[in-house]
């Protein structure tokens, strides 16, 4: 008997639909084709053992499965329920009656348990949009699918449920999830708040405007002087997630394995800080079996790196592209898969590999010319990339001792708010543009153009403090964003005087 069910399989972050065809006929031979990998051929002794556990027998049959389409490598342990299924019906086991209604995935453990799979959102979206009626899958992921609206969602314990559900003698009761409740009451303060920072004025204006703009930013200071602090907040005074992002964010991190079973999407945008040495390949994405990278994961976030100078040479270069076009692609001999990497980077460094290059008392004790060494190790197509450079020195005492609470989060993220806010007015009909960061060199022309005064302010700027001819632009930029926050429609000679304050690395004489 041939029977005709359904899975998906996971590319880049959307899902395509697999048509499973399942043939029982006289024989003893068990083939699996359709360009299935290891352990999608393992599924036989998974299913086997799944099945008789549970009091089921398994046919003593040919069987011969076909996924189609059998171009697409079909990866991963999440096909077992499907597989399992389609075997049972095409034995006469199961009723097939109303099997191409629905949608099945999920990982068979031993005694039919069915376990967590990745990638449940974008299999429940790809559902949808193929008109299935409902789409069974482990009751772990049920709330992350049942934010798909107009599709019924069926979190199930184990196969004999689903068993029973198709032959009539078990009801199945949907996941439901009010999306919009959750999303409101999941923005919760945060962990982390501004107000526990003493001092450090004039850095944490500078995050507030890297965040009003979606600006690069990188803080250089010596040890001790609150580079990580100050980075670790940075969420906390973005503006807050739109409905559309959380769900594309969440998606990310649904086929990286990496969302929260307890939450249905994802209500807080993310920060990523991976460690040094960590690899190219895991910062971008790829591998034998793509995944995406911590840029990726980082999405509509934070990626902050912190000793930016300690990063291998390849995994900063790789960032490039990604930085410049907010998307990145991995390319294999068969296919390819595109991953958005729409972050906001904060990276952190000390001034030297001491530490202690320009700090106010204690004494640099590298050797000559070990400051400028220790800045190339980043590349300037890089730091290009970078808006905002900013020296950081360390608190005072009577700043670190001050009892009384600095300003909080939410305060700064409310000018924040009101600053992009005024960016998405302006931007409004250009696709791809949603913050000063991303203008292009035309579009400061007609945005970000100084006053006579203020044209004259930046040439001298450039040309007493040696700026190089990167700065230009990236000043501009900044300079805009700065006049939103002040509510201007036009960049005076006050926010450009500001912007150029941030351009510390850009000063030749700055490493001597």
């Amino acid at each position: 008997m041939l029977v005709k069910l359904f899975g998906a399989a996971v590319q880049g972050i959307d899902a395509t639909l697999i048509t499973i065809e399942v043939n029982c006929s006289r024989g003893i031979r068990f083939m699996l084709v359709g360009l299935p990998d290891t352990s999608v051929k393992e599924s036989h002794e998974r299913i086997v053992s799944a099945i008789e556990v549970n009091g089921l027998k398994f046919p003593r049959q040919q069987i011969v499965i076909n996924m189609s389409p059998a171009d697409i490598r079909k990866e991963g342990s999440a096909y077992d329920l499907p597989l399992a299924v389609g075997i049972l019906a095409a034995s006469g086991a199961v009723s097939s009656s109303v099997l191409g209604d629905f949608l099945m995935m999920g990982e068979l453990s031993l005694d039919g348990t069915i376990l967590p799979l990745k990638g449940a959102l974008p299999i429940a979206l790809m559902a949808k949009k193929n008109g299935f009626k409902g789409f069974i899958l482990p009751i772990a992921n049920a709330r992350e699918a049942a934010v798909v609206d107009g599709l019924e969602v069926y979190g199930v314990n184990n196969i004999s449920e689903v068993v029973a559900f198709f032959n009539g003698k078990q009801k199945l009761q949907p996941t439901k999830v009010d999306l919009q409740r959750e999303f409101r009451e999941g923005r919760a303060a945060f962990e982390f708040d501004f107000s526990e920072v003493k001092g450090q004025e004039n850095v944490k204006r500078a995050l507030e405007v890297a965040a009003a703009g979606g600006h690069n930013v990188i803080m250089i200071g010596p040890p001790g002087s609150g580079k990580s602090m100050m980075a670790k907040r940075m969420p906390s005074i973005l503006p807050p997630f739109s409905l559309e992002e959380a769900l594309e964010t969440t998606k990310i991190h649904s086929v990286a394995g990496k969302t929260d079973l307890c939450r249905s999407i994802m209500t807080s945008r993310p920060f990523r800080s991976p460690h040094h040495t960590i690899s190219d390949v895991a910062m971008v994405g790829g591998g034998s079996y793509p995944q995406p990278g911590e840029i990726s994961l980082a999405h509509n976030g934070v990626l902050f790196l912190d000793e930016l100078p300690e990063f291998s040479r390849n995994v900063l270069e790789v960032m490039r592209q990604p930085l410049e076009d907010r998307r990145i692609t991995i390319s294999r001999a068969k296919f390819s898969v595109d991953y958005p990497a729409g972050f906001m980077m904060v990276a952190a460094m000390n001034p030297c590999p001491c530490g202690y290059h320009n700090h106010p008392t204690k004494e640099c004790v590298c050797p000559p010319g070990a400051v400028q060494k220790y800045l190339n190790r980043i590349s300037g197509p890089l730091l290009d990339r970078i808006d905002i450079q900013i020296e950081i020195v360390p608190v005072p005492f009577e700043k670190i001792s001050d009892v009384k609470s600095a300003e909080q989060s939410a305060d700064i993220c409310k000018r924040v708010v009101k600053a992009r806010e005024r960016q998405l007015h302006r931007f409004r009909g250009r696709e791809g543009i949603f913050c000063n960061a991303q203008m292009s060199g035309r579009m400061l022309h007609e945005y970000a153009s100084p006053d006579p005064t203020g044209l004259n302010l930046l040439r001298a700027a450039m040309e007493r403090l040696n700026l190089s001819a990167r700065a230009y632009d990236r000043i501009l930029k900044v300079s805009r964003t700065i006049a939103d926050l002040d509510g201007s429609d036009q960049v005076k000679p006050l926010h450009l005087a500001e912007a150029i304050n941030y351009r510390n690395l850009d000063r030749e004489n700055w490493a001597l």
